[in-house]
């Protein structure tokens, strides 16, 4: 018995061999600690867009006069907190493929992917740092020509954040989402509520594409998600202390 434990890595908290199954409880832990934290800038990015409108219809030297008047404000509206909630969703997703690898190899991988690919077009657009660093050198900018200049590369970046980058992303997500959600629903891991919370709220999302209400369709979607990042967080923090015993438990009856 002990050299069995001491090749699986010793016993759980719960009193059961270490598998490898164990060695995730670390990333069950991150990405409830992650999904706690999107849930409390999400509603802080979503205020802030109601209260003050970025000005999306207007053009790179209003967006200058933006930054520098209202530094954070600017960065806020250049969606740098939806920045920091989508490096949070890495530790997240990482942890739902983790935990449904097994019960649904390929689809969990095509949502994985999709998920990333969308990612990484997100981050690789958002300019909220390369317009605060022009806005500054617009001020003190010195000639007529100079200002020209500097509004150019200021309405380039602003295509790229606007153009086909962020709606790659936003797609992607809501596809990726709802594909893990059905996985959800497939077992009991996380529940019948966070699978239902998942599918639905991305399947809201794509209510952006709709003429006259797309932004509240938008706005609603983002309700129903951070009611499912505070779930989702519990779940995860309940499978970093018992990643074994009660979950596999649960996973196996859900399959039957």
């Amino acid at each position: 018995m002990v050299l069995a434990e001491e090749k699986l890595g010793g016993a759980s908290p719960n009193g059961f061999l270490r598998t490898p199954a164990t060695d995730w409880s670390s990333l069950y832990r991150v990405g409830g600690i992650a999904a706690l934290l999107a849930a409390v800038l999400t509603p802080i990015a979503i205020t802030v867009f109601g209260i003050s409108p970025p000005p999306y219809d207007d053009g790179a030297a209003e967006w200058f006069e933006l930054l520098h008047d209202s530094p954070l404000l600017g960065l806020v509206s250049l969606d740098l907190l939806f920045v920091i909630v989508n490096v949070l969703m890495i530790p997240v997703m990482l942890g739902l493929y983790v935990a449904l690898r097994r019960l649904s190899p390929a689809y969990m991988t095509l949502a994985i992917a999709t998920f990333f690919v969308g990612l990484a077009a997100f981050l690789a657009t958002n300019p909220s740092i390369e317009m605060l660093s022009l806005s500054d050198r617009y001020a003190n900018a010195t000639s007529e020509g100079e200002r020209i200049a500097l509004l150019g590369a200021g309405e380039s970046l602003l295509a790229g954040f606007e153009g086909t980058a962020f709606h790659l992303n936003y797609i992607l997500a809501q596809l990726a989402g709802i594909v893990i959600g059905t996985v959800i629903l497939r077992g009991s891991m996380f529940g019948r509520t966070i699978g239902w919370l998942m599918i639905i709220g991305n399947a809201v999302g794509f209510g952006l594409y709709l003429p006259v209400v797309g932004l509240g369709m938008s706005a609603f979607a983002g309700v129903i998600l951070w009611v499912w990042l505070v779930f989702l967080a519990r779940r995860f923090f309940q499978l970093s202390v018992d990643p074994v015993g009660r979950a596999t438990t649960r996973t196996k009856e859900g399959a039957r």
